[in-house]
């Protein structure tokens, strides 16, 4: 199966599509440091006898480094290479990961370059097929995935992204039939790191048996551990993390995507006229004067911008209009 990737204005955008559906989508947003990136940069910290420290790159960021040589101290450089990058949370920023190597410097990858590195078909095109984003955007950004007799609501912390199922089904019946649907969300929404899934509880063994083997099924495509259902429906998965998923993107920086999904649907406006985008005032405070250039050079027309605070943060739009 090929990725098939949009290269969009400050982001770029990717999905995986089988029998005409988004099973896996990611979102890339260019200029932090990226998984696969091979730079030199400068220790600024290292406690003593630790192989752990912080390095400083050129661009200003910081990262986490692990497995320094004994000989490297504070100030030298360090060619390193990025292995996870850094997340925006609710209160704090955590830092992305590096490795030393003697590798080649490597500029960032682009989201198209990240996916044909780890062995993918990758197609890059103008727009999505059948063009199924905003679905999954907003059901990203809403954080609710709605299937057969309930609901999972996920929510992304610092320690895990939490799932939890609900519904008004009777509780095996409602934890099988929400399978399917949690599987498909871990792919559409680029889950990593360490996931909790609150199912309903489930006093019968062989009912968390059950549970267990659908799980085994579902997500047998998927690299990952996870733990049997104990006794109160909850279950931990963990997979190897490198980059933010779309939930974190959208849910760390609600005015930051909702700015690029405006850009998006400007840049698709297919009427001739100037480009008015209308959005909330926050919306419209993040986007970047680069951004409006880069939108007028795309588009080929004057953009122009309108603040109403009584849209919600998502429902900003474009519109072709004459002056």
């Amino acid at each position: 199966m090929t990725w098939y990737v949009e290269r969009g204005i400050a982001e770029e955008r990717a999905v995986l599509i089988e029998r005409g559906r988004v099973v896996a989508g990611r979102l890339h947003w260019p200029g932090a440091l990226t998984a696969g990136q091979v730079e030199d940069a400068v220790l600024v910290s290292r406690a003593k006898g630790s192989h752990r420290g912080t390095l400083r790159f050129a661009s200003g960021e910081e990262a986490l480094v692990d497995r320094l040589p004994a000989t490297a101290s504070e100030g030298a450089a360090v060619r390193a290479r990025v292995t996870r990058a850094g997340t925006s949370e609710r209160d704090r920023i955590k830092l992305a990961h590096a490795i030393p190597t003697d590798e080649d410097l490597r500029p960032a990858p682009t989201l198209a370059e990240q996916l044909a590195l780890s062995g993918h078909s990758v197609e890059t095109i103008r727009r999505f097929p059948d063009d199924e984003w905003e679905e999954l955007w907003l059901e990203a950004w809403s954080g609710a995935v709605a299937f057969d007799g309930g609901e999972l609501a996920f929510f992304d912390t610092s320690a895990m992204v939490l799932i939890d199922v609900d519904g008004p089904d009777d509780p095996r019946r409602l934890a099988l039939a929400a399978v399917p649907s949690l599987a498909e969300a871990i792919g559409r929404f680029d889950l990593a790191g360490s996931i909790g899934v609150d199912f309903p509880t489930l006093a019968a063994k062989a009912d968390r048996k059950a549970v267990d083997g659908a799980l085994d099924q579902a997500l047998a495509h998927w690299n990952h551990e996870r733990t049997a259902m104990n006794g109160f429906g909850f279950v931990q998965m963990v997979a190897r993390a490198e980059r933010p998923s779309l939930l974190r993107r959208l849910h760390h920086d609600r005015a930051g995507a909702a700015a690029r999904l405006l850009l998006r649907r400007a840049d698709f406006v297919a009427e001739p006229g100037c480009l008015l985008l209308t959005a909330h005032p926050a919306v419209l405070a993040r986007l970047q004067p680069e951004w409006q250039t880069e939108l007028a050079r795309r588009t080929g027309r004057a953009v122009m911008t309108h603040s109403d605070p009584r849209l919600a943060l998502e429902g900003g739009f474009a519109q072709a209009v004459t002056t």
